[in-house]
């Protein structure tokens, strides 16, 4: 039989460089996007961008005029991600869990995507499809148009901001050299409950006591709980 050896270039062809693909805006989100997952926020440039896509950094601005445009471009890229159902009034208060919980999940699988989320108001194609769904299912439901207004700027707040601490704790982990997002948490709260735990009993008896307590849910526990606790103050908003 013969031999399984790679067969050798003939030294007369030339190596060809691998053809870059041609760069648009779309490119430049989903680099950015991923420059932004793997590295974190404060790594996110244009320069950064560039540099992954082997260009100058002048070549982007032809498609995204800065930073801030990039990263209004890449929220609403993820914003795509959320899957909405068909909207249904009479089931107004189920669907509006299950799409914060749906946000909650697409936010948090993307490192530090939540920044971009409070740093800017929404304005791009998916934010306007998620607002559209929210504000109609409430308004559908018998909410007024001003109080529907109200609940998806908090719940946008709320679903955020829960995401934006737990991109926090992604970035001090990374700053840790930790690898093990649950060896960290562990450590993390053990540290916490040691600090609640030696402090003064008579001057802290509560905070001493139940330190278990303090420390016991998890991240996702949490949120389900806030929800649950918003989600009970917009009843007696419906009719």
């Amino acid at each position: 039989m013969g031999s399984n050896a790679e067969v050798p270039t003939p030294p007369w062809r030339r190596s060809r460089k691998p053809v870059k693909r041609q760069l648009s805006q779309d490119l430049i989100v989903e680099t950015g996007l991923h420059v932004l997952d793997a590295e974190g926020f404060d790594a996110l440039s244009m320069r950064r961008v560039a540099q992954e896509l082997d260009t100058g950094p002048a070549s982007l601005y032809a498609h995204v005029a800065n930073k801030e445009e990039l990263l209004e471009l890449i929220y609403d890229r993820v914003l795509g991600e959320i899957k909405l159902p068909e909207r249904d009034p009479s089931r107004w208060r189920e669907q509006l869990r299950e799409y914060a919980l749906e946000a909650h999940r697409v936010l948090c699988g993307h490192a530090d995507v939540a920044r971009a989320a409070l740093a800017t108001i929404p304005t791009g194609p998916n934010a306007l499809r998620v607002g559209e769904f929210l504000l109609g299912l409430l308004i559908e439901a018998g909410m007024s148009p001003r109080n529907a207004a109200l609940v998806l700027d908090r719940l946008t707040l709320y679903i955020s901001g829960d995401a934006f601490e737990g991109s926090l704790h992604w970035t001090r982990m990374r700053a840790s050299g930790q690898s093990d997002p649950r060896e960290y948490i562990e450590s993390f709260i053990g540290q916490i409950a040691d600090y609640y735990g030696s402090l003064p009993p008579a001057q802290f008896p509560f905070m001493t006591r139940h330190v278990d307590a303090l420390v016991d849910a998890d991240g996702e526990e949490r949120f389900r709980f806030g929800l649950d606790l918003l989600l009970g103050g917009i009843d007696p908003l419906m009719p």
